[in-house]
């Protein structure tokens, strides 16, 4: 019997040859390396946990044409099942679960191994990856602290940990994961996600910008939404400093351009251009570009968070496919399995329409749909970072409809919040301007 890197008893029917490329994967997974894809090249090995492995990295994609990519190599995986461990069944039948679907039971067995091989962080991972996009943010914390005891010596467990709690607004509790994760190994670039997120969420805005300029360094060899999306948090940061340069040079050089079939750096991109374009910046004929990939996209319906990045940037590069992904956004809602209906029929249908109108100019309309959508957005998934733009977007439909007081109260704790952010502070100024209010504005700013 041989172990993976992390010590977990694996059934090899090609020996020892077949551990590289499956510790690739488990230790390039965990540690959001690109490497993890290398056990795609060991397609023709017959171990069962190795042809799982290679199913799930085609499930990565997030497209419609997925699972018939990765039903192959499950299958390979299930028909030698019985001679794995349970361990390795339990991980095969997970991704089966993903593979076919049945997300809730997917979780539920990522959840089980957790308890039963806690050093499966592999798997752990998966399950996490799984629960955020369900906004299931206490879920993927108590996984991670099912895994502490057993798996503690892992600097990448401290970093799932830090972004379980982050996301449970636990601060404290994350950056004290984060930074333990980081003095145990610097190149943690997880850790790094989880520490800049704490943060933006407290206001730290010059202490984020310089933390992660620090660290970038070590962002070397990391899969393409690794990378770029730590960049894309350093953008963010840039963007609250009113630095456009900066922010239009992370887009060009670090967000987009990476990997621009992925629909991870797809959504950074649109999310920073939408962003950008807020904050009063011209992105000239950037929207062009993206708009040419996220056209293939109108018909994977795989997770409304990603539909709805898909509608903005289509809408905004002025193109005909956002219509056509919204009639197929609702088309998939009215047919949504009943664990998914709540997220696609009453956030995602909505939130797209409101999405598409202000893309538009109809203000009006951005307001009432992003209106009854935003209190439900957790429920697709994303992080609280990733999801403020929605917020964003309905502020602007706020101010653009006239609804002058209405935004008043949602951009005043904002800016409080934030005081460093000179991009509220814009804002701000320009609304109470219009609101009658130059001669006071300075008691708000």
């Amino acid at each position: 019997m041989w172990t993976d890197a992390l010590g977990n008893a694996v059934t090899l029917e090609g020996g020892a040859a077949s551990l590289p490329a499956l510790n690739d994967f488990v230790e390039g997974f965990i540690a959001s390396e690109a490497r993890a894809a290398n056990v795609l090249q060991a397609s023709g090995d017959p171990s069962p946990i190795v042809q799982a492995c290679i199913a799930a990295v085609h499930m990565f994609a997030e497209s419609r044409e997925a699972p018939a990519s990765a039903r192959p190599f499950l299958e390979r995986a299930r028909a030698g099942a019985s001679r794995t461990t349970s361990r390795e069944q339990r991980f095969i039948e997970a991704v089966g679960a993903w593979v076919e679907g049945d997300i809730p039971r997917a979780i539920a067995l990522h959840e089980e191994q957790a308890r039963e091989h806690p050093r499966d962080l592999a798997s752990l991972k998966l399950g996490q990856y799984h629960l955020f996009n369900r906004g299931d943010c206490a879920g993927m914390l108590r996984t991670a602290l099912l895994a502490l005891p057993a798996a503690g010596d892992v600097p990448y467990l401290h970093g799932m940990l830090a972004f379980g709690w982050e996301q449970c607004h636990a601060l404290e509790e994350a950056e004290a994961a984060a930074r333990h994760a980081i003095s145990m190994r610097r190149k943690e670039p997880w850790a790094h996600h989880a520490l800049a997120h704490v943060m933006l969420t407290q206001g730290r805005v010059r202490e984020g910008h310089e933390f992660l300029q620090d660290v970038s360094t070590t962002w070397t060899g990391l899969n393409s939404f690794m990378v770029t999306h730590n960049w894309w948090h350093q953008a963010l940061f840039a963007l609250e400093l009113d630095d456009a340069a900066e922010v239009l040079a992370i887009h060009d050089r670090q967000v987009w351009g990476v990997a621009k079939e992925y629909s991870q750096d797809q959504i950074n991109a649109v999310s920073l251009l939408a962003r950008m374009e807020l904050a009063g910046i011209d992105v000239g004929n950037r929207w062009q570009d993206v708009a040419t990939y996220l056209a293939t996209r109108t018909s994977d319906q795989v997770l409304p968070f990603l539909d709805l990045q898909y509608l903005v940037g289509l809408a905004r590069a002025g193109r005909p496919e956002a219509d056509l992904l919204m009639a197929n956004i609702e088309r998939h809602a009215a047919q949504a399995p009943q664990s998914e209906q709540g997220a696609w029929r009453e956030v995602c249908v909505p939130a797209g329409h409101g999405l598409l109108a202000w893309a538009r100019g109809d203000h009006a309309t951005a307001v009432r749909e992003l209106g009854q959508a935003l209190p439900h957005m957790l429920e697709i998934g994303g992080s609280h970072a990733q999801r403020d733009l929605f917020s964003q977007i309905h502020l602007d439909a706020l101010i653009r409809s006239g609804h002058l007081g209405g935004a008043q109260n949602l951009l005043q704790p904002q800016l409080r919040h934030l005081p460093e952010s000179r991009r509220l502070r814009k804002q701000a100024a320009q609304l109470y301007t219009a609101l009658g209010l130059s001669q006071v504005k300075e008691k708000f700013l």
